[in-house]
């Protein structure tokens, strides 16, 4: 899609450092009218992560994609140090907001490029630093020609696991301000598990905000805070020991197994 041009007298915001929040969020597919998610509302500070857990078609991943700009909410607003995020640039946003989404969508070019996301500005220093923040340095070094490595449209070259890191580093480039990734843990083994769970600590220890979409609860491991979606709504939301208690408590009257 052709993008137009920024209006010459649009006054540029600073980038994010202090909060997201999320206020009544109603939000639909594009071109649909049937809410998938529907009132959903919570604030994070600086250094904080959120686990977002609950069944599937539960609205896990239609929450990643509004809080990402990929979508817009059709209701409510989602704000970062309480501008809303059309208030930004998509270009200007790409620079604060990190996203891992299910599809990885790695594309025709060499593994520096797809994690430097193509910017030909970008240092080697960032990338480098992106593929250690991922745990994939390693990996990407064993390469046929490394970080040049050409891994085809789709990351055809490489396996799912290897994709998987690609797509975090690629998240992670630039130290962005907030990082979403949803179920991040798929395709990768206990190293790459670990991988993860470390990135997400060190986005907290940055003073970054990470929000993760859970499938396993490893994926948690590294969150303070989780949030249950059921039928399109934020069902319960709080530090997270104590929201897994109470999610993971047997019925009243039923003994644990």
């Amino acid at each position: 899609m052709r993008q137009l041009p920024e209006p010459a007298d649009r006054m540029f915001l600073p980038p994010p450092k202090r909060m997201l929040t999320l206020e009544q969020v109603v939000v639909a597919a594009p071109g649909t009218a049937s809410p998938i998610i529907q009132g959903v509302s919570f604030s994070l500070l600086a250094g904080q992560a959120l686990g977002v857990i609950g069944p599937s078609a539960s609205g896990k991943s239609t929450l990643a994609r509004v809080l990402s700009g990929a979508w817009r909410p059709m209701r409510g607003s989602v704000r970062l140090d309480g501008s809303e995020l059309e208030q930004w640039s998509d270009t200007a946003r790409g620079a604060f907001i990190g996203y891992l989404p299910q599809d990885i969508g790695l594309f025709d070019g060499t593994v520096a490029e797809n994690i430097a996301r193509f910017r030909p500005d970008a240092a080697s220093d960032d990338i480098v630093a992106a593929a250690r923040a991922a745990g994939a340095d390693e990996m990407i070094r064993k390469l046929p020609a490394g970080y040049e490595t050409r891994i085809g449209e789709g990351g055809i070259t490489l396996s799912g696991g290897q994709r998987q890191r690609v797509a975090l580093a690629r998240a992670l480039f630039g130290n962005p301000f907030l990082v979403i990734l949803d179920e991040p843990n798929a395709n990768l083994d206990a190293e790459g598990e670990a991988a993860v769970t470390q990135a997400i600590r060190h986005v907290r220890e940055r003073q970054g905000i990470a929000i993760v979409i859970a499938h396993r609860p490893s994926a948690i491991a590294a969150v303070d805070v989780v949030g249950v979606m059921k039928d399109g709504r934020m069902h319960a939301f709080g530090p997270r020991d104590e929201v897994l208690k109470r999610v993971l408590a047997p019925p009243r009257g039923q003994a644990p197994s």
